[in-house]
């Protein structure tokens, strides 16, 4: 509201008492002094916004509508928080998980699509080794239970020539996004950091790709978010800014920087340096390594979206495992009752099953 100074805020009256009592109070706040009006309508009885939103899940979603909704997130909210998901019960958690923390509801905003979670959990190395027809097979099952945003992990984005491909098939299925990182050569993850060879592209390479993806698009709604390596490969954040604003005038629609720095530092010094220069071009950052940030810091930084990029995996591979074991060590399954969803939850997980 700050930012946009609207003349008018339109809302209903059911916000003078509940949950929303004090947002209330705040936008009256802001407006006043902002020298705006605020209009209340009527309350409908019978009909809310949660209401709403069961029946539009239950319905579901078009490829169209999906697709535009990361950027109305991007422009309406501070924070813009997505889970990684590699099957459609990942899909379903993030579409249905609410938590109410005093007058707010939290809940992530969409998906993930990580090649590290959809390489690992089929069994193979993180180095694409899995092709992008085999990936969308899987990110269809997600599609068809859930109406969140997702956000598409491309790796190095391939070739050019490959490239125009994977961002056409994206957008026709209702894919939001795209990140693709400023790497050449084997793809090896960036968590390894300077432990194995972290290849970058040539800033001019690597902003013809861009071009490249940008002018083969077809809606104006589908995004190509740049991924930097610089701080991974070992090279100072002057480097990270000077290709970000580079790739800002390619075309790109947003910027991740990437790190494994514990500390964040270096995401922060990049963050409020790269504010300067492009007030609104969004910043996506993945806190794998510096996890002990809290959101709200992160958005003081300027960051945009965040992105928990692989922990559903994570949590649920350790899971497994000390199930297995157990199962092992004692010859039955009773040991493992209490560490595993009741039969008759697992039955009536998803709707129609019974």
């Amino acid at each position: 509201m700050k930012r946009l100074k609207p003349d008018y805020i339109i809302h209903g009256d059911d916000w003078k008492t509940g949950v929303l009592c004090e947002i209330r109070e705040q936008v009256y706040d802001v407006m006043n002094k902002q020298g705006g009006t605020v209009i209340e309508i009527p309350y409908t009885q019978g009909i809310n916004s949660s209401s709403l939103n069961r029946d539009i899940k239950s319905i579901g979603t078009t490829p169209d509508v999906r697709m535009k909704t990361l950027r109305r997130l991007i422009n309406a909210k501070s924070i813009v928080r997505i889970l990684e998901a590699h099957d459609g019960l990942c899909g379903l958690i993030i579409e249905n998980l609410e938590i109410q923390k005093g007058d707010r509801l939290e809940v992530f905003d969409g998906m993930w699509s990580s090649s590290l979670t959809d390489s690992t959990s089929k069994g193979k190395p993180d180095i694409e080794a899995v092709d992008l027809t085999t990936r969308l097979q899987d990110l269809n099952n997600i599609l068809e239970c859930t109406t969140k945003p997702i956000i598409f992990d491309g790796d190095t984005g391939g070739k050019i020539e490959h490239f125009v491909f994977t961002v056409r098939t994206l957008e026709r299925h209702g894919i939001s996004a795209i990140i693709i990182e400023d790497k050449v050569g084997l793809k090896k993850n960036s968590l390894f950091g300077t432990d194995v060879i972290q290849t970058q592209d040539t800033i001019e390479g690597f902003c013809n790709k861009i071009k490249a993806g940008k002018a083969s698009q077809i809606t104006d709604d589908f995004m190509i978010i740049a991924r930097i390596e610089s701080l991974i490969a070992g090279k100072p954040v002057s480097d990270a800014l000077e290709r970000a604003f580079a790739y800002v005038q390619a075309g790109a629609d947003g910027i991740m920087i990437h790190s494994k720095n514990k500390s964040g530092e270096d995401i922060k010094e990049f963050c409020l340096a790269f504010r300067k220069q492009y007030a609104h071009v969004p910043i996506v950052v993945v806190p794998t390594t510096y996890d002990h940030i809290y959101e709200s810091e992160l958005c003081d930084w300027g960051v945009n979206i965040i992105i928990y990029a692989n922990h559903m995996l994570r949590a649920a591979y350790p899971a497994m495992m000390n199930v297995a074991k157990t199962i092992l060590e004692n010859e039955r399954a009773l040991e493992v009752r209490e560490l595993c969803m009741p039969i008759k939850e697992i039955l009536e997980l998803i709707p129609g099953t019974k």
